[in-house]
């Protein structure tokens, strides 16, 4: 299999607008890209791609405008707010082009339902760069049907006036204007232009490129914000389902016990898969619970050594994702070999997974702290025996994500416990149960063959990986027959250098736990397996590691822009002087959705431990529509990384997933995250991925500088000093 080159998405035309007038008096108007003939099998050949999937995967208008008599402005969209910023750099794209004021735009959350139902949702780093165009060619559309229509209001042509922060006004006299609100009270029929038109130059922009306020900033900081666990409804009891502390068991028998008479039980629901209790507190349902008679069909206690000896190369099924030349033959005589490994880990968000329901005869509807609405309602509805049509889900906003939240089993559990309860129910998860019953990201197995000449040249390479499932969970079995190996395991795989013989293997196993999505997929592991490799490689020569990078980067544009991102981290992090005593420096390179990235870490060893003081970054994710924002997904990409580097691992003891709980779950605090340093590097004028590609280079900049510390080099996660 070559390797697939981003997916180039339509130009809109004047077919894909759509206009709504008569409700409350203003403007509504959408954007459409109409229904793709995409199956799930389509969507995952898009994910698999290096751009990511595009929202218009069997999806209708991915935005709302609306403008009100009162010269207001929303703008209505399918992707969450989770803390990455989302919001405000889309609010950027429609304010530029609509060209209104910055503080009267509000941007909101949608539920399913309303011609947004993007069944992509917010994932894969594509928010930004998959509806920042549209977003901007509708508003400057609009902004041309308000400028001419604007134009005759005032008894002017067109070509005499203009649209600017939220007025038509005469290019000679601009006290002779009219506002938005005021023209959307008096039009009644809307016109979208022949001709599309053009969307402003660079030069011209007000908001985009520019260090721009959090729109969701205020409301989170007065508490207005809702997340999952605040959502309140009239008349709404608490739920808590029975769920398995083991590794593949299943409820075999279930009965009430004494659960009936436990202070504010309103409800016991036992179903043949299915045991929970409703009650008129939260933690009256919990220890509710506690006095259920459960009884559990459990599988064989699994141990670590068991998940280990699965993931081995050759087991399971297999797949060439990658092959150029004639690797075979380049490896037939000295070359160098290494392995890495990587453990699971849980995603660990602050905010445990939740959801609300409101089941009824006539439709329910769920609030839910999800990344993927459309998936949530086609779960709730076959779950419930209901319509999709009649079930309604909207997404709040969530505390941290990560992937784990494209989990629908929560908003199935809390409309199972509503609908047999007939009143609204909010479920929450335990800190327990969050860990032992979503899934975790999968641990990886990685072993490198290169030769490389004395000059530095790499002149084949081979990367044999092996993991659990990551992307097949959620698409359709079939799938899993189809493509082999599970792609969103091997993402970060492929050898980006300019090797002129490479090949890239990657095997599934089947693992007993639940494995998935975890931020970045597999590009955390397979990135610190090829950046610690290709170090070995410099050392191996004797060149210095930045050196060795330049000069076996691809000749084309994409190894230009890495060889920018590599001189500009060079720079930043001084590279070329030397580290402050007892510390040292160490480099990784990493490739992702379009977008590159660099990282330098600066280490010392304190007490037989990693220290890491200094990670420097420098990243190229193409155009920046919001620096701080940009800087910001650096910043926390980074941390998160470091803190799966250095302390993060899952591991089975006697059939369960442990730790289940913060505290014996050791992850990055304030008194270990280091100084970060961010250069950004802009590149051409369309935004590429920045949730995810900061977490690959870190792991193995660390480690790399750990080697360069102590000579010992760790191939293994989370890094330990022997």
């Amino acid at each position: 299999m070559t390797e697939k080159t981003p997916q180039t998405k339509r130009k809109l035309s004047r077919r894909d607008f759509l206009v709504l007038t008569g409700v409350a008096g203003g403007l509504y108007f959408g954007v459409t890209l109409g229904v793709l003939p995409y199956a799930r099998l389509k969507l995952a050949e898009f994910l698999d791609s290096a751009g990511g999937p595009p929202s218009n995967v069997d999806a209708v208008p991915l935005a709302w405008f609306e403008i009100g008599t009162d010269n207001s402005f929303k703008i209505y969209i399918p992707k969450v707010e989770m803390g990455q910023g989302i919001h405000t750099t889309l609010a950027q794209a429609a304010a530029e082009e609509l060209d209104v004021p910055w503080d009267a735009l509000t941007v909101l959350n949608v539920g399913t339902g309303k011609g947004l139902d993007d069944p992509v949702g917010t994932s894969a780093s594509n928010s930004t760069s998959s509806l920042f165009g549209v977003i901007r060619q509708a508003g400057a559309t609009v902004r041309e049907m308000l400028r001419i229509e604007g134009a005759k209001m005032l008894g002017l042509g067109p070509e005499a006036v203009v649209a600017e922060n939220g007025f038509v006004m005469a290019k000679q006299d601009a006290g002779k204007n009219v506002s938005y609100g005021e023209i959307v009270q008096v039009v009644k029929e809307w016109q979208i232009p022949e001709i599309l038109p053009a969307l402003k130059k660079s030069s011209d922009f007000r908001y985009l490129g520019k260090a721009m306020p959090r729109v969701d900033l205020r409301d989170k900081v007065l508490g207005k914000t809702q997340y999952g666990f605040d959502v309140r409804l009239d008349g709404m009891l608490y739920g808590a389902v029975a769920m398995p502390a083991k590794i593949g068991a299943t409820l075999k028998h279930a009965a009430a016990g004494d659960a009936l008479n436990q202070p504010g039980v309103v409800k016991v629901i036992l179903e043949e898969d299915f045991a929970g209790v409703v009650a008129e507190r939260r933690d009256q349902a919990w220890a509710a619970l506690g006095s259920l008679e459960l009884e559990w069909n459990e599988e064989k206690l699994w141990q670590q050594a068991d998940i280990d000896e699965m993931i081995q190369f050759g087991n399971g099924r297999g797949v060439t994702v990658q092959e150029e030349g004639n690797v075979s033959l380049k490896l037939s005589g000295d070359v160098f070999e290494a392995e890495y490994f990587s453990p699971m880990a849980y995603h660990a968000h602050m905010e445990p997974q939740s959801a609300a329901a409101d089941v009824r005869a006539d439709g329910a509807t769920v609030w839910a702290s999800t990344q993927t609405a459309v998936g949530v309602r086609r779960a709730v509805a076959k779950a419930i025996e209901m319509d999709e049509e009649l079930v309604v889900v909207i997404p709040t906003f969530l505390g941290g994500g990560f992937g784990q939240k494209v989990n629908s089993v929560p908003a199935v559990q809390a409309a199972r416990l509503s609908k047999a309860a007939g009143r609204p129910v909010h479920l929450g998860y335990r800190r327990s149960e969050d860990f032992q019953n979503g899934f975790v990201r999968p641990p990886s197995r990685s072993r490198l063959r290169a030769a490389v000449r004395e000059n530095g040249l790499i002149d084949a390479i081979e990367h044999l990986q092996v993991s659990g499932q990551v992307a097949f969970p959620f698409l359709p079995v079939f799938v899993s027959a189809v493509m082999g190996a599970d792609f969103g395991a091997y993402r970060g795989a492929q050898i980006r250098y300019g090797v002129p013989n490479k090949r890239v293997q990657a095997w599934m196993a089947d693992l007993p736990m639940k494995t998935g999505w975890w931020r970045g997929l597999g590009l955390l592991p397979n990135l610190f397996a090829i950046e610690s490799f290709i170090d070995e490689l410099a050392v191996k020569v004797g060149m210095d590691a930045i050196d060795f990078r330049v000069v076996n980067l691809p000749i084309d544009e994409m190894g230009e822009r890495m060889k920018k991102i590599l001189e500009a981290v060079r720079a930043k992090s001084g590279w070329d002087m030397s580290a402050p005593a007892g510390r040292a420096r160490g480099v990784a390179l990493s490739y992702d959705v379009n977008t590159i990235v660099a990282c330098v870490a600066e280490v010392s060893v304190e007490k037989g431990k990693i220290r890491v003081h200094k990670l420097t970054g420098a990243v190229d994710a193409g155009f920046f529509v919001n620096p701080d924002g940009a800087a910001a997904q650096m910043e926390g990409g980074m941390n998160m990384a470091l803190s799966s580097a250095l302390f993060e691992e899952t591991i089975v003891r006697d059939g369960a997933l442990t730790p289940i709980n913060f505290g014996a779950y050791q992850f990055l605090n304030n008194a270990s995250a280091p100084e970060i340093v961010v250069e950004l590097v802009s590149s051409g004028d369309k935004p590429f991925g920045m949730g995810e590609p900061p977490l690959g280079p870190v792991a193995p900049a660390v480690a790399n500088a750990v080697f360069a510390l102590t000579g010992q080099r760790l191939r293994k996660l989370p890094l330990k000093l022997a």
